[in-house]
């Protein structure tokens, strides 16, 4: 986990929902999700898709929080994912399938 009151600013998990909901905007197949509440991520959910969720697990209590992603890394194999990364890192939206 990391410890929220090492981080400069002592952000709080919204910060980072915040940072991630402005950051991929635009992104046809990323978006932020809300943390499940049993604890628990299915990892089939995702299965045949482009597509990667981001989830913000925190314990404000401890001031601890998780950075999650889930996405289908086996569907489209190495290359296509990588591929889609790059486009993801260059700005463009959903150029790769």
């Amino acid at each position: 986990p990391l410890a929220l009151d090492a981080l400069p600013g002592k952000p709080k998990a919204e910060d980072f929902e915040a940072a991630y909901t402005g950051h991929y905007a635009e992104a046809k197949h990323v978006r932020l999700a809300a943390a499940p509440t049993s604890g628990k991520l299915d990892p089939l959910a995702l299965n045949g898709t482009d597509d990667m969720e981001l989830f913000v697990v925190a314990n404000e209590a401890r001031r601890h929080a998780l950075l999650v992603a889930r996405l289908d890394n086996l569907g489209k194999g190495a290359a296509g994912a990588a591929v889609q990364n790059l486009d993801l890192m260059m700005g463009k939206t959903a150029v790769s399938a």
